[in-house]
This record gives structure tokens, C-alpha cells and sequence, in this order.
């Protein structure tokens, strides 16, 4: 079997055509973990290293492949670091885009611009085997603030009401080209594939 297949604990293919293209023609191909039946990761850690770190353990098991997982969200100082690591059901447990963000707004309600600050964190977490007892952890971070109500289409997730202020707009009003270039995964991605690249 090609040593160079690596399995990403996420059956999103966006996420995984944006690996794959930041690895380029280095030699790896990236499968999704479903491709294996590999089933969902019980995400029960209290940071999002150690989330990355079950979901990647998880996948290794199941596919008998190196994995890659990555944990991330959205920080608020206003709200001592939430969502954090309870990003996607924020809102509760069936929660949606829409509902996440209409929850953060009413939180956010009353904040002056100041206190507005927040960031997106990405953990990426690569493991060689289920045991690996030295994963290699990246860590990007993207700072911005919140809004006052949702701006642009694009993106998902806190996109709509995160203002990244070197470009004036909201996350949702990027291109995704730029987008990848700027975000905290896309910065945790630059720096798995240079490390994977040099191995």
C-alpha cells in the first residue's frame, strides 16, 4: 500500500480538496475518513488539542492509516473565550449556522466595538499510527472582531459576523481563495504541509 495515503477525520470534501491542494504534488493523497466507516469520534475533550488529538486516534484505528484532525472555533473576550470548543451547538445540540449566530448576537448584545474582540483557533493535530506518542500539533489563529449583524454569503459557520480588519469586510465577504490564505485552518494547514513536505 502507498505509504503516502494519509486520512483526514472529517468526510467533508472541502476540507479535504483544501488539504490536498495545499499538500500539492508533494506525493500524498488525502482520503476521507469515511471512506474507511469509520465512525464519528466521541469529541468529550476540554480543549480543542484534545479533540483534534481523539478525533485523529479514532481515525488511525479505524483506517490503519496515518490521520489528520483538526479541532477549531471561535473565541470571544467579551464572553471569557466562548463558544470555544461548543462552536458548532452553541446554540444546543441540533444547532444551525443561523442559530449559533442569533445566539451569539443576543450574548453580544449591549457590548461596546471596543470589547469586541475575538479570534478563530484551528488545531491540527497529524498522527503516524493510533499510539503515536509524539502527534505533531499546529495551531493558527485568526483575529478580528464581532459584528453587529451578519455581513456577505460566503464561508459558514461565525463567517457572516467575524470582521477581519486587514480587509475591511467580514469572513463571509471573502473569496475563499483568500479566505484559505488568511484563516486560522489555513494557517494551521501551512504549517502541517511544510512539515510533511520536509518529510
Amino acid at each position: 500500500m502507498n505509504t503516502k495515503q494519509i486520512v483526514l477525520a472529517s468526510g467533508n470534501p472541502k476540507k479535504i480538496n483544501e488539504l490536498q491542494k495545499l499538500l500539492g504534488d508533494s506525493g500524498y493523497q488525502i482520503l476521507a475518513q469515511s471512506d474507511f466507516d469509520t465512525p464519528e469520534a466521541i469529541e468529550d475533550g476540554l480543549s480543542f488539542v484534545e479533540n483534534a488529538i481523539i478525533k485523529a486516534r479514532n481515525a488511525c484505528l479505524h483506517s490503519g492509516l496515518p490521520a489528520i484532525a483538526d479541532d477549531s472555533g471561535l473565541e470571544v473576550d467579551a464572553l471569557q473565550g466562548k463558544p470555544g470548543i461548543y462552536s458548532a451547538r452553541y446554540a444546543g445540540a441540533n444547532a444551525t449556522d443561523a442559530s449559533n449566530n442569533e445566539k451569539l448576537l443576543a450574548d453580544m448584545n449591549g457590548i461596546d466595538e471596543a470589547q469586541r474582540s475575538a479570534r478563530f483557533q484551528c488545531v491540527l493535530v497529524y498522527m503516524r499510527h493510533a499510539q503515536d506518542p509524539t502527534p505533531i500539533i499546529c495551531q493558527g489563529s485568526w483575529e478580528g472582531r464581532i459584528l453587529n449583524a451578519p455581513q456577505g454569503a460566503n464561508g459558514f459557520g461565525y463567517d457572516p459576523l467575524f470582521y477581519v480588519p486587514s480587509q475591511q469586510c467580514s469572513s463571509a465577504q471573502l473569496s475563499p481563495e483568500l479566505k484559505n490564505a488568511l484563516s486560522h485552518r489555513g494557517l494551521a494547514m501551512q504549517q502541517l504541509a511544510l512539515h510533511l513536505n520536509e518529510n
